[in-house]
Parts: structure tokens; sequence; C-alpha cells
């Protein structure tokens, strides 16, 4: 997919669908933190090292946009890439794919970087603003 460079695959599991087999809405957003917990995975320490740094990253808008069914067993692939890191702010934008190149959903959410202890913002640590950056551009 066009201006991704990191994707993770899910099937779409019997439970995540409704009495049509239909992927339920809430399922996207579900498959959205998949494809960003292991996307900063890839970078030092992950999500796990911002908790052990001393940060929580927390969600603090999401927008996903429905362009096709996705059902039960379908194997989908989730396009995710971070960008617009800007002081405790960054941004996450999202594609779903069928394996057949359809596009289900896209969609985006938007996270703030705080202290683990007091929840106040505070900037984006450094050592993972440089792995993201030089792993986007």
């Amino acid at each position: 997919m066009e201006g991704f460079r990191f994707s993770v695959d899910v099937t779409v599991r019997f439970a995540e669908t409704d009495a049509q087999g239909i992927a339920h809405t809430a399922c996207y957003l579900v498959w959205f933190e998949v494809a960003r917990v292991e996307h900063l995975r890839r970078f030092g320490r992950g999500y796990l090292g911002l908790q052990e740094a001393g940060f929580e990253a927390l969600t603090t808008e999401s927008h996903v946009r429905y362009l096709a069914p996705a059902a039960f067993d379908d194997r989908l692939t989730v396009y995710a890439r971070c960008h617009d890191i800007r002081g405790a702010r960054f941004r996450y934008d999202y594609a779903v794919v069928k394996a057949d190149g359809v596009l289900v959903a896209d969609g985006w959410t938007t996270h703030a970087v705080v202290d683990r202890e007091t929840y106040r913002p505070t900037r984006f640590p450094a050592w993972l603003r440089e792995a993201i950056v030089s792993a986007e551009s």
C-alpha cells in the first residue's frame, strides 16, 4: 500500500462478527491497536519500553472510515504509519486491506505521551522519535 512501510496481518475471528457474519465496527479500532503496538515494538523498546521509561501513550482521538465489509475468516493486512510528532502528541494513520486488494477501511488515531505517575503530558521520548522518523522517511 502506497505511503506505508509497515503492516501486520490479522484474520477476522468468528467472535468479531455480527449475526450477518460481518466484522463489528469496533474491531477496527482493536486492529488499529494491534498494528500500532507492533509498529512501536519495531523501534527500540516499543510500548513496553515507554512504560519502563516512565511514560504512557494515551489515545486521545480516533476515526474509522468503513469502505467495504470484512467477514469471518477474511485475511486482512493492517497498514500503519506514525507521523505528526509534536511535543507530547503523535498520530497514526491506518489502512485495512483484504487479501484480494480491496480497501476495507482507513482511519487514524491521535495520542499523547504522559508521565506514568502524574498523567501530565510530557515530550515524546527522543530515542523513539528518532527511530520512527528514520523508519518512516
